[in-house]
């Protein structure tokens, strides 16, 4: 059997809000079946779409603010306190919204921002969407997704000009395996920490990942790019976790035989 290469996992991140800010962590404890904790745990309804709380539903991404059409939202800052349940977002440098998702009033005033801002991108009044256990993944699945940065690094090579990893909206970053050695991985499962994830599908990119999350920028062209290039509009890899635990910047990725 060939030797799979040394590999770790080089950071981690939750994206508390659909569309919004990445945020790193430096350990997370993962349960079966589930996301990382708070993962896309709210979303912005674009117009109405009938979603029920009391028994939420997978909605394709379409039916909400996010980068693939409103790229304006890559120029906001936010932040998830988990304790308070506080939404912070600032625009260059100035707090411009600050509510706690969890109560009426607060889901109110983030709407009013939104409907104020984005008025243009609009297709009715913005709505922010919570549903106790639901995470709103680009997937019905709940998953874990997971970048292979030497992936990220050989693509980047092909544009001829920097591409960063946070283009994909990954939450585990992996240093250490091949360029595209991810999906040599499809049904095998990955021993992480604590914890271990089955690798069940690979991740088709869409034009979110043209956008620049430093500059809001629609500056490259990656799904062209990698179906041009590879075959495929494919980077990146979702996984299940299977067996919970907690995980860590820093630990070793073993692929089980």
């Amino acid at each position: 059997m060939t030797a799979q290469p040394y590999a770790s996992l080089a950071s981690i991140y939750r994206y508390p809000v659909k569309g919004l800010t990445p945020e790193p962590l430096t350990d997370v404890a993962l349960s079966p079946g589930q996301p990382l904790p708070a993962d896309r745990r709210y979303a912005i309804e674009n117009g109405p779409i009938g979603f029920d709380p009391a028994a939420p539903q997978y909605f394709p991404k379409t039916q909400f603010l996010m980068l693939m059409r409103n790229e304006r939202l890559a120029a906001l800052r936010s932040r998830y306190d988990d304790a308070s349940h506080t939404l912070t977002i600032r625009q260059d440098g100035a707090e411009v919204a600050q509510a706690d998702l969890q109560s009426a009033e607060g889901r109110a005033a983030i709407e009013a921002y939104f409907a104020e801002n984005f008025a243009d991108e609009l297709r009715g009044p913005p709505k922010v969407l919570f549903a106790e256990g639901h995470s709103f993944s680009d997937v019905p699945r709940k998953v874990v997704s997971i970048i292979n940065l030497a992936s990220v690094a050989d693509l980047e090579k092909t544009i001829g000009q920097p591409v960063h990893p946070l283009r994909f909206r990954g939450n585990l970053h992996v240093s250490g395996w091949p360029a595209w050695h991810e999906f040599d991985l499809l049904e095998r499962t990955l021993k992480i920490g604590d914890a271990r994830l089955k690798v069940v599908k690979r991740i088709v990119r869409c034009a979110a990942t043209n956008v620049d999350p430093d500059t809001a920028a629609r500056d490259l062209t990656i799904p062209k790019t990698l179906q041009q290039t590879y075959g495929h509009a494919d980077c990146g890899i979702y996984a299940e976790v299977i067996t919970g635990g907690r995980i860590a910047a820093g630990d070793r990725i073993e692929v089980e035989a």
